[in-house]
């Protein structure tokens, strides 16, 4: 049985599934699937907060309709958790738990056995892709049947692509508050600067972009082969940049890096990302 197969099967298995949707390729790939398998079975939900760009939930609500998924928005309140706000290296813990604790809460009211997310069989493999929020999900009983099945990155690329799902090539997204230092306190405001900043990054062409948040500062990452691109309407970027409130923008020479921010994190706190919280 290949990969794809083994997903079906367990689905089919797992039946009644609320699926943590963020619109982003692995939970949509999920969702596409358990839809074809389970029907009115599936619920699809997405956390919506400060941290997520509103765009992202209009993209998410567009492509749950066109899969034929119940969906629902729910507003999270992750925010309200000092832990949270602190920014240490386990943030996106206390995120995750807040979500996945809301999910259950409405899996169980509802009668659905199980919740699940778009973990991948790749996710977690890298030391800088560190991974807390999964801690929260082994904690509370989150099934990740693409993990399960064995189905990395590339194959969740490849059925999304089959399926006809729009977002089959579409760049990682990952919440706004990822692009703050850790031990910077998350901000609302600072969050809206991010956003406003990638949006405008995005709408000159630069699909792939990190606008990491350094006070009064913006330092730009996009890919290697667009520095130089970037380099070209810089003065234009900046103006645009310090119209949002930074005083100074700066690129990143080594380009873009999933997960740079945790170039400084000693080993141990990278093990986080791979152990269930107690």
């Amino acid at each position: 049985m290949n990969a794809d197969a083994r997903l079906r099967s367990m689905l089919r298995r797992m039946r009644r599934i609320v699926v943590a949707y963020s619109g982003g390729v692995d939970s949509a790939t999920l969702l596409a699937v358990a839809v074809q398998e389970c029907a009115d079975d599936v619920l699809a939900v997405t956390g919506r907060s400060p941290s997520v760009a509103q765009d992202e939930i209009e993209v998410a609500c567009a492509l749950a309709q066109s899969i034929g998924a119940k969906h629902r928005i729910i507003d999270t309140r992750e925010f309200d958790n000092p832990a949270y706000r602190a920014n240490s290296p386990d943030r996106c813990f206390h995120c995750k738990d807040e979500l996945f604790s809301r999910l259950w809460q409405i899996a169980r009211h509802e009668n659905y056995g199980h919740v699940a997310d778009g973990f991948n069989a790749d996710d977690g493999r890298s030391p800088l892709d560190r991974r807390p929020g999964h801690a929260a999900a082994l904690r509370l009983g989150v099934r990740s049947p693409l993990a399960e099945a064995g189905i990395t990155k590339a194959g969740v690329r490849r059925i999304a692509r089959r399926l006809g799902l729009p977002v089959w090539n579409k760049p990682a997204t990952p919440c706004l508050s990822s692009r703050i230092p850790y031990g910077t306190r998350v901000e609302l405001d600072d969050l809206r600067k991010i956003d406003l900043g990638e949006r405008y990054l995005r709408a000159r062409g630069f699909a792939v972009v990190r606008l990491r948040h350094y006070g009064g500062t913006a330092v730009i990452e996009v890919p290697p082969d667009e520095i130089v691109r970037l380099g070209g309407c810089l003065p234009e970027v900046t103006r645009a940049l310090r119209s949002v409130g930074y005083a100074q923008v700066q690129v990143d020479p080594r380009g873009y890096r999933t997960g740079s921010l945790n170039d400084g994190l000693p080993n141990g706190a990278a093990s986080l990302a791979r152990m269930p919280a107690t």
